[in-house]
């Protein structure tokens, strides 16, 4: 059986540089064996980030990638929070919004681009856990999507 950090680098998948706070927050926060993320948005490996409204200047799939990016975007954090995707004992919850149109009714879907990212590196059992899927008017600096996230830690 291979370690999520093998998973990962299988993949053969680019992590974004971790994002940094664009406010009065912290990114990832450790108390006790619980990890908990801030909202990350889509940041790429040149650290720009994929804009526009889902329905209007991004179809479902594109939107699906879009989300997929923020998953990537959260592993940089946990890297760089923790040290290694092996510390993760467990997904517990994820809430992702989406930036959409108001007839656009697809969010799950769309959130499921960082679910299966976190099924591949976790594994079904260990990378899924309770979701929430929404949609927003709008988003900082006109993300697409933006994802926050809660983990249990290996004996923290």
């Amino acid at each position: 059986m291979s370690t999520p950090d093998e998973r990962f680098a299988a993949l053969g998948l680019d992590l974004p540089p971790a994002p940094a706070p664009m406010g009065v927050y912290r990114p990832a926060l450790v108390e006790g064996p619980y990890l908990y993320l801030s909202g990350h948005g889509t940041v790429q490996s040149d650290g720009t980030l994929i804009v526009g409204r889902v329905g209007q200047d991004l179809d479902v799939d594109q939107a699906k990638l879009a989300a997929r990016q923020v998953g990537l975007a959260m592993l940089a954090t946990i890297r760089s929070t923790v040290g290694s995707f092996n510390r993760v004992h467990h997904v517990i919850k994820v809430l992702g919004m989406v930036a959409a149109t108001p007839e656009f009714d697809r969010h799950p879907y769309v959130i499921n681009g960082c679910s299966e990212l976190f099924a591949a590196v976790w594994g079904e059992e260990r990378g899924i856990g309770v979701r929430s899927a929404i949609g927003m008017g709008s988003l900082p600096n006109n993300m697409p999507v933006e994802i926050e996230a809660m983990f249990r830690l290996e004996d923290a």
